[in-house]
């Protein structure tokens, strides 16, 4: 496992589509863990290989923040349906000393594949579902700034 340098918003490549994954082999388990790495020393909750300088449509996610901590991976990821709404401050590990006011879904249907190229489904909610809509936005070159009803640089503590 290896740390990989995180883009910054002044990157170009943020802004492309990724490519759908076809090749399911060492050097993508070996992306996979590198990205873990490089989100947990960063630290932040989630990551997609834009970030992290590769066109592919893979992310990770981790809930540090819930109780019944979900860490995982998605290969090729699909939100299928989308409800509810919220509001709430966002940051990004590309997107350093900003945040902002976002909307998204409160409850979500994800597709996705694991590394064996087999397909899974799963529902997230609330903090999590946030996460993958923050992290799926990346693969199709959106940054949270795009989305933001206002953007700020927070106060240090």
């Amino acid at each position: 496992m290896a740390k990989r340098v995180i883009r910054t918003d002044e990157d170009p490549l943020l802004r492309k589509h990724s490519r759908e994954v076809t090749k399911f082999d060492d050097r993508l388990k070996e992306l996979i863990n590198d990205m873990f790495e490089t989100m947990d020393e960063a630290p932040g909750v989630g990551l997609a290989a834009p970030q992290v300088g590769i066109l592919k449509r893979v992310i990770v996610v981790d809930d540090r923040e819930e109780d019944d901590r979900k860490r995982m991976y998605m290969i090729n990821p699909i939100i299928t349906r989308k409800d509810g709404e919220d509001t709430d401050i966002e940051g990004c590990l590309s997107v350093p000393y900003k945040q902002g006011t976002v909307k998204r879904a409160t409850d979500i249907d994800v597709k996705y594949m694991d590394i064996n190229g087999n397909e899974k489904t799963l529902n997230a909610k609330d903090f999590f579902a946030r996460i993958i809509q923050h992290e799926v936005d990346h693969l199709d070159g959106i940054l949270f700034t795009d989305k933001a009803i206002d953007i700020y640089v927070p106060k240090e503590d």
